[in-house]
């Protein structure tokens, strides 16, 4: 293993950390260290120094979002961040605090090995399931922050309507179905929404928006 990189496992669950200490260690990762909450991460990343910091955002105690902005900031190590489907405002937290890369839970070893490997040497690593929101969510967060406060009163009726369908993730021909119009004006008013918004994409908005209801 001499050579490989270096990894820090932060996860509340120890069959989960078990694990993924398995399936790194078998394809010449070293782990080094673990932790059951994001105290005990930034205090061991601090104590190891790893090259990256495997790190799950749900943890009792202090989470890991918290945990990688600290970490990020004293420059203690990379972060990869483990992620589920259903954590997408964790998500965005996570990338605003500095973390350089997402991979599912799901992820089999060769993905995990590979994302290991790339934060280790400086590059992103980012789940294609998940590229769509992160990008969004980073998008955002580049924004100034007049912008996260964008005027939802200047959309028309119809505007709003169709943006709760872009939120709720709903296509073109399921925003014409449910709103009795057609594809073609649908279109007009998502491009319309995204203008009024300054979102560069669907996902984008409906992150303004999760922002503003946040």
């Amino acid at each position: 293993m001499s050579g490989g990189p270096t990894v820090l496992i932060a996860d509340d669950h120890a069959a989960i950390r078990a694990g993924l200490r398995i399936m790194l260690e078998s394809h010449g990762v070293a782990v080094v260290g673990e932790a059951a909450d994001g105290e005990v991460a930034v205090r061991n990343a601090a104590a190891l120094r790893p090259d990256v910091v495997l790190m799950d955002l749900r943890m009792p105690g202090r989470d890991g979002v918290s945990a990688t902005r600290e970490i990020v900031e004293r420059g203690l190590s990379d972060v990869l961040v483990l992620t589920s489907f259903d954590e997408d405002e964790l998500v965005f937290g996570a990338i605003g605090a500095g973390a350089a890369g997402f991979l599912l839970k799901t992820a089999d070893a060769a993905s995990l090995v590979a994302a290991v490997r790339a934060v280790a040497s400086g590059d992103g690593a980012l789940d294609p399931r998940v590229t769509r929101r992160a990008l969004a969510a980073a998008a955002l967060a580049a924004k100034p922050s007049t912008t996260a406060e964008a005027p939802l009163s200047a959309l028309t009726a119809r505007e709003q309507e169709v943006l709760d369908g872009i939120v709720c993730g709903w296509s073109n021909a399921q925003l014409a179905q449910r709103l009795g119009i057609s594809v073609p004006t649908v279109k007009t008013h998502v491009s319309n929404v995204l203008a009024k918004l300054g979102a560069r994409s669907r996902s984008h908005a409906a992150a303004l928006v999760r922002r503003i209801d946040g």
